[in-house]
């Protein structure tokens, strides 16, 4: 007999002694208690083993046996849970705008670079997005500041959206008001709007692809990621402060507001982000609140230029929010 062998008792106590094991038994209430001891290397010096009767048995497969469904159904309902949750750059199946949405990020670049044809042009792609998703009913403008020159004064980006509240693709709200968005005051800063990851979704719905979603080295070159909707792509064109404003400084913020596609001589590989050398640059921002800079939705850095090949650089692509006026 070994240490692993199976003995049912039938008697109230017993000690037997076999090839220098000692085994002991008792039962009570119809349950058998095996104890071993060996003070030999090899097995545990002590191990005890119960056995239950019949109807005990009976019960506790039972319950192993709810068990199993209870977690079976779990896990199925965890992978539909899953399986209906779109991941970032796939089209919600079968899902259209809320009636309520009045804010979205654009699902498509205009494909040249920081030219947008000004805001005319931005204001219009805004529009055309959302046309195509039956919201074309509202007047639609894109947030992006521009900055002041001879003859022109500056536009803020905060004062050509309307006055909120605004909802995106599934009538979520992004803020309250102007004052919710910006974070005007202390308290309001400190609360933050409930522009994320998961709520910054295009006018179809769709999460945008950031950071270390489907990280890929060719992200960076505009040839590969047009033609790959998972491609990194979350830095959002602003030109604008983090309080909505235009900068008053003589550095390109805005890619000459809005009409330049140039791309600069040269750019350090980690160069200065804010165009602080006087090259053409667009300020940008986060809707995913992550990545270089400070991070802000609407004011994080700026480009390694303004040329459609320059903004894959910093992991975007020319995409900017549009929010409805109406």
């Amino acid at each position: 007999m070994t240490a692993s062998d199976s003995i049912d008792f039938d008697f109230v106590t017993n000690f037997e002694q076999v090839n220098g094991v000692n085994y002991s038994s008792a039962t009570s209430n119809g349950m058998h208690l095996l104890t071993v001891k060996q003070a030999d290397n090899g097995w545990p010096r002590d191990a005890t083993c119960v056995t239950l009767p019949p109807h005990l048995e009976r019960y506790m497969t039972k319950i192993k046996s709810s068990a199993l469904m209870l977690s079976c159904a779990l896990l199925l309902a965890s992978c539909l849970l899953l399986a209906q949750s779109p991941k970032p750059g796939e089209y919600p199946r079968g899902a259209k705008p809320s009636p309520m949405m009045n804010f979205f990020v654009t699902s498509e670049t205009i494909g040249d670079g920081g030219n947008l044809g000004g805001l005319a042009g931005a204001d219009a792609h805004c529009q055309t997005l959302a046309t195509a998703v039956a919201s074309g009913n509202r007047t639609w403008h894109a947030y992006l500041s521009t900055q002041a020159r001879p003859g022109q004064p500056a536009v803020n980006a905060r004062d050509r959206i309307g006055k909120g509240p605004w909802y995106n693709f599934n009538g979520e709200m992004i803020a309250q008001d102007l004052a919710h968005l910006h974070g005007d005051t202390m308290e309001l800063a400190h609360q933050g709007n409930n522009l994320n990851k998961l709520t910054g979704l295009t006018e179809k719905g769709q999460i945008v692809p950031g950071l270390y979603d489907y990280s890929d080295p060719r992200d960076s070159d505009w040839d590969y990621a047009k033609n790959t909707r998972f491609s990194t792509r979350h830095e959002m064109l602003t030109g604008t402060q983090t309080d909505g404003t235009a900068f008053p400084d003589s550095q390109d913020h805005t890619c000459d507001n809005w009409t330049s596609n140039k791309s600069p001589a040269s750019v350090p590989a980690n160069g200065n982000l804010n165009a602080a050398d006087g090259r053409p640059n667009a300020q940008i921002g986060f809707p995913d609140r992550n990545g270089g800079g400070s991070g802000s939705w609407n004011s994080a850095h700026g480009t390694r230029g303004c040329a459609q090949t320059d903004l894959p650089k910093t992991h975007g692509q020319g995409l900017f929010y549009c929010f409805a006026i109406n």
